[in-house]
């Protein structure tokens, strides 16, 4: 989400910028890449509707990210989110792969009222740290990282990463994976003067408006934003850039 667009209209994002720089290790056509990943959906849609059909691809290496989408909701079942991506971590393990996984970001510094999902960020990075203690499996820790509290690493709508950020979290995975650094992806951004006010006042209220409003209708409803929307690139095919 938020990424430059490619030219048949999707957003480029981490994942096809990590896809790049692992295939340029490679010989043309040499690197195979397969993206699963659909906005919005919970670690239990992950598991169930993304798992097999990952784990059959017999990838060397597959990131997993979830568990963000349910911490948001009211309510959420942490150990619920825990026993579902244990259970895919080790899913995945058991084919042989490599599995990169993530920690939220620290939201609490840069959205108001996100305090209340700080005790199930907090256990989620624990458990995600404690799953990373068996061999195969890495960790990307973006709650460490203060960069990701400047807004010019976030879109508009203040959930998803914007093209800056994105560049960085493909720089982490690389680092995670122990390849040698491109550059600083933990380094702070130049200073900017911050707006003022009225300009902040009408950046939040147009944030409520576009953004806000209609997500908590879509949970009120029971929907998502993903909901009929098929994965990004569905088999594992040479990536050609």
């Amino acid at each position: 989400m938020c990424d430059d667009l490619l030219p048949d209209g999707h957003y480029r994002g981490w994942a096809d910028r990590l896809a790049a720089r692992l295939a340029a290790e490679r010989p043309a056509g040499g690197f195979r890449y397969a993206n699963l990943a659909v906005r919005g959906k919970l670690i239990g849609q992950i598991h169930d509707e993304q798992l097999d059909r990952a784990a059959a691809m017999g990838a060397e290496l597959v990131t997993l990210a979830g568990g963000l989408n349910d911490v948001l909701r009211p309510r959420c079942d942490v150990a619920r989110i825990e026993q579902l991506l244990g259970a895919s971590a080790t899913g995945l393990r058991a084919t042989g792969a490599t599995v990169v996984l993530f920690t939220s970001t620290d939201p609490t510094r840069r959205l108001a009222g996100a305090a209340r999902l700080l005790p199930a960020i907090l256990r989620m990075k624990a458990f995600v740290h404690e799953l990373a203690q068996e061999p195969g499996i890495a960790v990307v820790d973006l709650f460490s990282a203060p960069c990701f509290d400047d807004r010019r690493l976030w879109a508009e709508d203040r959930l998803h990463l914007s093209p800056e950020g994105h560049r960085r979290v493909a720089e982490a995975v690389l680092e995670a994976l122990g390849r040698p650094a491109g550059f600083d992806w933990r380094a702070p951004l130049p200073a900017a003067v911050p707006p003022g006010r009225g300009e902040k006042l009408a950046a939040d209220a147009r944030w409520a408006r576009t953004h806000l409003g209609p997500w908590i209708g879509r949970r009120l409803t029971g929907r998502s934003s993903g909901d009929g929307r098929p994965p990004k690139r569905a088999d594992l095919l040479p990536y050609e850039g």
